[in-house]
């Protein structure tokens, strides 16, 4: 009996020790699988756009990886434990940690500098100074190319020769899709005007997690003239399909919105979808689910990568038809971004 007593006991001492190592066995005893944690942006999941790609990448690995086991995080509105969700996740034994969003980039790379074993993946950051030897790739998106389709696709549409964006926090990040935007409703009409509304200013942060706000400045922009309008600006751009909606049906007339990042139309409400022109398609999931390849291949490579139209990760929606009669054109557009016959701007500051 006091043999068996210390049997169980060594075998609790040898679970206690594996689990603080960070390992968890795999239900056919295939051996410890590898733990990958994800820590969200301010919105967090649900957000219908930016987080949810991010998590939709990280359940595909989850699927298709059968030696790893993920866990994501949210941080509180504040984001003030950003930092302290990441360090908690390295402590405990996740191999690999994504970062998902830029308000990351400083807190990532404290965090990254703790910890040197342990990979990190940070989405939209733009972390300078680093190598192919760091521990943290900067995995970023050329959101401007695909800002100037769904601006040219904007231009072709409207009927009042005025387009509306919104973006969630004026930061140099959003610039980027407003320089896009802009870029690409010009192209197609040199004289059309782009109205631009910011919800919120740093540290302020509220404007990608505020539908209401995204709302009143929707039908601002409807009220003054602009017919098509489109939002960078995380959750509060569910705001914008509800003004697209209000506004049309209370003035009978037709206002279009675009979404971001995820195909909108797919997750809006039955109601507005007749409203959703098009969504600029960011595969935040793309860069998500190859980072996780990469890594357990044993290939992860520190630095920057991009991800653009070229290779699938950035492009447009065509859910629910309304751009089907220019399609072409867009298509003609996106091949010539490609080719490098278009340049697209990025924000001079």
């Amino acid at each position: 009996m006091r043999r068996a007593i210390r049997t169980v006991a060594v075998l609790a001492i040898v679970g206690l020790v594996a689990a603080a190592c960070g390992g968890t066995k795999t239900p056919s005893g295939g051996g410890t699988k590898v733990k990958i944690g994800m820590v969200y942006d301010l919105a967090g999941r649900g957000d219908k756009s930016f987080n949810d790609s991010a998590y939709t990448g990280l359940q595909k690995a989850a699927k298709d990886f059968s030696n790893i086991s993920v866990k994501d995080l949210t941080p509180v509105a504040s984001g003030a434990n950003r930092q302290a969700l990441m360090r908690l996740l390295a402590q405990s034994g996740y191999t690999l940690v994504f970062g998902n969003g830029f308000a990351f980039a400083d807190d990532l790379a404290k965090v990254a500098k703790d910890f040197p074993s342990i990979k990190f993946a940070c989405t939209d950051c733009g972390i300078p100074d680093l190598t192919a030897s760091s521990n943290v790739v900067n995995n970023d998106f050329a959101a401007n190319e695909g800002s100037f389709l769904v601006g040219a696709a904007a231009a072709l549409k409207s009927k009042t020769g005025r387009v509306g964006f919104i973006g969630g926090v004026d930061t140099t990040l959003i610039h980027q899709f407003q320089a896009g935007y802009e870029a690409g409703a010009k192209y197609v009409n040199p004289s059309i005007t782009v109205d631009i509304k910011y919800l919120t200013t740093p540290p302020d942060f509220s404007g990608f997690s505020d539908p209401a706000k995204g709302k009143e400045a929707a039908l601002g922009l409807f009220q003054g003239g602009d017919d098509v309008v489109y939002h960078a600006a995380g959750g509060s751009g569910s705001g914008l399909f509800t003004a697209a909606k209000e506004y049309s049906t209370s003035n009978n007339t037709k206002v279009w919105a675009i979404g971001v990042d995820s195909d909108q139309y797919l997750t809006a409400a039955a109601d507005e979808q007749p409203y959703i022109l098009t969504s600029m398609i960011k595969r935040v999931d793309v860069s998500v689910y190859d980072t996780i390849k990469e890594f357990l291949d044993g290939k992860f490579q520190g630095g920057t990568r991009f991800f653009g139209l070229k290779d699938g990760a950035i492009g447009y929606s065509t859910s629910g038809g309304n751009i089907d009669d220019i399609k072409n054109q867009l298509e003609d557009l996106k091949a010539k971004i490609i080719s490098g016959q278009i340049k697209v701007p990025l924000p001079t500051s």
